[in-house]
């Protein structure tokens, strides 16, 4: 579990985040959601430790991420997976020398052990048999797949995910979505993601947190996010005419 309390940041004198509290759930999808500019991806790279917060605490079960030292910040990162918008595949790297970077950079194991690992996870995204093909040759469906394969490779306790859908068509997404849902569920992981894609905040959306103009303005799930009042929520998740005729007939169904 992740925990933040009172979490700020800011920029040139310019509060971005402004007071968070939020708790990330094991063993569920967390959300983060809002429009472009409220402060959604700041707050993942504070998360990770790629931007340092003014004030505030960021808990990782129960060990407080600003107030490590160096080391201890980079032994606690060895337990993170990413996973990046772009997938940030190694070009001149094989589909299998990808997802076994992270073991040569920081496992123990031997050679044949690493290998092992990987092509066990190439198989957990349904990609075995892909190892010897480079990232050029593969749809961006199965570049996001091996992405989620290289995060998985050091088994994390804690998986951040930076809008994985991007780029990818409706049907390539669902199968992203739920494989990460498969994955947080069958490792018991922290798994937070941070998205725009209302397909992934109905879909996976176990606990999910609307930011806005650097606040948190509602926390909920996707079973009560169609109910929620919050109003600028509504006007981020209603956008359009279609969401918005959905939200009519779920209203005269209640």
């Amino acid at each position: 579990m992740i925990h933040i309390e009172h979490l700020y940041k800011s920029f040139d004198g310019r509060d971005v985040l402004k007071d968070i509290n939020a708790t990330f759930e094991n063993g569920k999808v967390n959300l983060i959601i809002g429009q472009s500019g409220s402060g959604k991806t700041v707050l993942m790279k504070n998360i990770v430790g790629l931007l340092t917060p003014e004030r505030g605490s960021i808990d990782y079960d129960g060990r407080d991420f600003v107030s490590m030292t160096k080391r201890e910040k980079i032994l606690l990162r060895r337990e993170m997976g990413m996973i990046f918008q772009s997938a940030a595949l190694f070009d001149s790297m094989s589909v299998l020398d990808n997802v076994m970077f992270p073991l040569n950079m920081f496992s123990d194991k031997c050679y044949a052990d690493r290998v092992k690992r990987a092509e066990e996870c190439l198989a957990r995204v349904n990609l075995a048999g892909t190892g010897t093909k480079f990232p050029k040759e593969l749809s961006g469906g199965m570049q996001k797949r091996v992405a989620i394969a290289r995060a998985i490779a050091l088994e994390p306790k804690y998986l951040f995910c930076d809008e994985p859908n991007s780029g990818l068509d409706p049907k390539t997404s669902i199968v992203i979505d739920e494989l990460i849902q498969g994955i947080t569920h069958e490792m018991g992981i922290t798994t937070i993601v941070n998205t725009h894609d209302m397909n992934s905040v109905m879909g996976i959306g176990e606990s999910i947190i609307f930011i806005c103009k650097g606040r948190v303005e509602w926390h909920g799930s996707n079973t009560e996010i169609m109910d929620a009042t919050n109003p600028q929520l509504q006007d981020f998740i209603f956008a359009s005419d279609i969401l918005r005729q959905v939200k009519e007939a779920h209203d005269r169904e209640a």
